[in-house]
């Protein structure tokens, strides 16, 4: 009796084992993929980046190289601000709505040929630039 008692102690241990293992497998299983999430992410932000330095080259004249310039001497440093805040002035450029230091006719002109993506690029790029 205490070996068929001893028996099924060690087969319920070894059944436990086996679901605490299962779990474990299915929680690196999740963090393996979260971390693969996380690097194709990375890139992607990189890209955008990359691609709003290159959008940005035709701002540079007015904005300075690093967007650290007053262009025209009127508008703010624009280095530095958060991607949100530039998308909606761009967007207001764009639409015609914003006029900012008298600046809404030159930047409207700068901005009307850049695509949603576009200015979320360049917006990613801008905000990624120190003061």
């Amino acid at each position: 009796m205490k070996k068929i008692a001893l028996s099924l102690i060690l087969a319920t241990g070894v059944i436990f084992a086996a679901e605490a293992n299962a779990t474990k497998a299915e929680a690196n299983a999740t963090k393996a993929e979260t971390n693969a999430t996380a690097a194709k992410a990375a890139p992607a932000a990189g890209d955008l980046v990359a691609k709003g330095k290159a959008v940005f080259a035709k701002c540079q004249s007015c904005h300075g190289d690093k967007a650290q310039n007053k262009a025209l001497g009127k508008s703010e440093v624009i280095a530095g601000w958060d991607a949100a805040k530039t998308e909606e002035a761009l967007k207001g450029y764009k639409a015609g709505t914003r006029n900012k230091h008298g600046m809404g006719g030159l930047m409207k002109t700068q901005v009307s040929s850049l695509s949603d993506e576009d200015i979320k690029a360049v917006a990613a790029y801008i905000s990624s630039l120190k003061k």
